[in-house]
C-alpha cells in the first residue's frame, strides 16, 4: 500500500480541507483535517478516519495507522508544529 492510495481512499470517503499521509511498509501517519469533527470526541474521529481503511487493516495491508484529526481551527494552531 502507498500513500496515495490511501489519500485517495479518505478523500473520497470524507469532505477534507487537508489529508497528509506519510510513511511506509505497512505503517503510517495520516492528519486529516475536516469542519464534521467539530463536535465528536477523539474515538469517534478516529472510527471515521478507520472506516474507509478498515478493508487495507484487516488485511493487514496497513498494519500499524496513527491519525489526528483536526478540526480547521485546531490545525490552524498546530499545524506549525506539524
Amino acid at each position: 500500500m502507498n500513500i496515495k492510495i490511501i489519500k485517495e481512499k479518505l478523500e473520497n470517503a470524507l469532505t477534507l480541507d487537508e489529508c497528509i499521509v506519510k510513511g511506509e511498509n505497512g505503517t503510517f501517519n495520516v492528519i486529516v483535517v475536516s469542519a464534521l469533527f467539530e463536535t465528536l470526541s477523539r474515538v469517534k474521529k478516529q472510527q471515521i478516519v478507520y472506516a474507509p481503511l478498515k478493508e487495507d487493516i484487516a488485511t493487514n495491508t496497513i498494519h500499524a495507522l496513527s491519525i489526528k484529526a483536526l478540526t480547521p481551527t485546531e490545525w490552524q494552531q498546530q499545524k506549525h508544529f506539524i
